[in-house]
C-alpha cells in the first residue's frame, strides 16, 4: 500500500515532511523511499524517478570502476605491463601528485576505514551477513585486479611487519595469516564471491574518500552511513534492495554536504563548525532552564565532554539502531535538521534534570555519557514541546 502522498505524480514536500515527522512506517518500504526524497536524492516529480534512477546507477558504477577497478588492475599488473611504470612515474616516486604515491596514500585511509566498519554495531548480526546482492562488477572474475579485500591484506601486513621489527622481533606472519591480526571483536572476511554488508558499506565510505579529498575520511562517518545502508539494505521491496549500495551512497553523500563541516577540524570554531553547535545547546538550555545549565557551569561540565559525539553522529551512538531509525524519521522530516537535532540535545538534558542537578561531576559525566533514557519517543516530544516554546 502506498504511503498516501505517493499517490500523486508531482510529491508535495511540505505534506510529506509533516507526515515523515511523528515517524515513517517501515512496511512496503516506505520508509526508504521517504529517506530518499527528504535527503534531496529522489526528486519530486515521480514520473522522471526511472530515468534518474538509472543515471545515478550508472555515475555510481563508473566511480566503481575508476576509483576501485582500474587503480587494481594496474597495481595487479605491475611488473607485467610496463605503461603504469615509467621513469617519471613508479612505485617509488616520492612526488605527491604520483598516481602511485596516491594509490599508497589512499590504502591508509581504507585501513581507517576497514577498522571501523568492521566494528559497525556489533550487538547485531546484520553487517557481517553477505548481501543478497554483491556488486557483480566487483565481483566479476575477468577483472583481475587488487581489490579492497587484497589491499587492506597487504597495507595490514605491512603495517605489522613495522610493528613488530620495532619490538625488536623480525619473525613476521606470512602474508596468508594476514587478517588473522585483526582483533577477535571485528568481522572476518566471507568466502571469495560472497560479500558482507559491512563491506559493502566500506566501498561507499572509500569512493566517497575519494571524490572529497577536502575531507576524505574521519572517524565516525561509518556510524552514520551506517544506519542509512541498513534502511535501504532491509527494504521487503527487491527492486529497491538491490540498488541499496549505490542510492546510500548518493544519500549519504548529500547529508554530508549539510553536515561535513563538523567533521572539519580547521572549521571547528567558525559558525559552521562543531564547537559552535556544541555552545549552541547549552545557548539553548540557558534559555530553556537556568537551574541546570548554571548546575553544569558550576561543575565545569563543558558541552564538548558529551554534545561532541550526539552531534556529529546525529546521536547514532547513543541508541539501539530501530531508535536511532527513528530519530532520523523526525531530523530528516524537519527543514531545519540540524537546529532539530540541538533542540533533541537540549530535550535530553531537561529530562533529566532531577538527575544531573542531584548528583555530582563524576555521576554527571556518567550518565551525559551513557544517556539512561531509552524512549526515543519521550525525547522527540520533549524537544517538540521546546520548540514551540521558543
Amino acid at each position: 500500500m502506498l504511503f498516501f502522498p505517493f499517490f500523486e505524480e508531482k510529491l508535495d514536500l511540505k505534506v510529506l515532511r509533516e507526515l515523515c515527522f511523528s515517524g515513517i512506517p517501515f512496511e512496503g518500504g516506505i520508509r526508504a523511499l521517504c529517506w530518499k526524497v527528504l535527503l534531496n536524492y529522489l526528486p519530486l516529480d515521480q514520473m522522471i524517478w526511472d530515468s534518474f534512477l538509472k543515471k545515478q546507477r550508472e555515475v555510481y558504477s563508473q566511480f566503481l570502476k575508476e576509483m576501485i577497478i582500474q587503480p587494481g588492475i594496474a597495481k595487479a599488473n605491475l611488473g607485467l605491463s610496463r605503461e603504469d611504470v615509467t621513469m617519471e612515474d613508479h612505485p617509488l616516486n616520492p612526488n605527491p601528485d604520483s598516481k602511485w604515491n596516491n594509490y599508497f596514500r589512499d590504502n591508509e585511509v581504507l585501513l581507517q576505514i576497514d577498522k571501523d566498519v568492521r566494528r559497525l554495531y556489533p550487538d547485531m548480526a546484520f553487517f557481517q551477513r553477505p548481501t543478497d546482492y554483491p556488486c557483480q562488477l566487483i565481483l566479476d572474475p575477468q577483472n583481475d585486479y587488487e581489490t579492497l579485500r587484497r589491499r587492506v591484506e597487504q597495507t595490514t601486513l605491512k603495517a605489522q611487519t613495522v610493528d613488530r621489527n620495532r619490538s625488536g622481533v623480525t619473525n613476521v606472519s606470512s602474508p596468508g595469516k594476514a587478517l588473522n591480526l585483526y582483533p577477535s571483536n571485528e568481522y572476518e572476511v566471507l568466502p571469495s564471491g560472497c560479500e558482507a554488508h559491512w563491506e559493502v558499506v566500506e566501498r561507499i565510505l572509500f569512493i566517497y574518500a575519494k571524490l572529497n579529498p577536502g575531507i576524505a575520511y574521519v572517524q565516525g562517518m561509518n556510524e552514520v552511513v551506517g544506519p542509512i545502508y541498513y534502511t535501504f539494505a532491509t527494504d521487503p521491496n527487491n527492486e529497491w534492495k538491490e540498488h541499496a549500495e549505490a542510492d546510500t551512497f548518493f544519500c549519504f553523500t548529500n547529508l554530508m554536504s549539510e553536515n561535513r563541516d563538523m567533521f572539519i577540524k580547521s572549521l571547528d570554531d567558525s559558525q559552521c563548525g562543531i564547537t559552535y553547535k556544541m555552545e549552541s545547546v547549552y545557548s539553548m538550555l540557558k534559555e530553556k532552564d537556568m537551574d541546570l545549565y548554571m548546575k553544569l557551569q558550576e561543575q565545569n561540565i563543558k558541552p564538548q565532554y558529551f554534545t561532541f559525539r550526539w552531534l556529529t553522529l546525529l546521536l547514532s551512538q547513543e541508541f539501539l539502531l530501530p531508535d536511532v531509525i527513528r530519530i532520523w524519521d523526525t531530523l530528516f522530516s524537519d527543514q531545519d535538521r540540524f537546529d532539530f537535532l540541538i533542540l533533541v540535545c537540549c530535550a535530553m538534558l531537561v529530562l533529566i534534570r532531577d538527575q544531573l542537578l542531584a548528583g555530582d561531576f563524576t555521576v554527571n559525566m556518567r550518565l551525559l555519557q551513557d544517556y539512561p533514557i531509552s524512549d526515543v519517543h519521550t525525547i522527540l516530544a520533549k524537544a517538540k514541546e521546546l520548540q514551540g516554546g521558543s
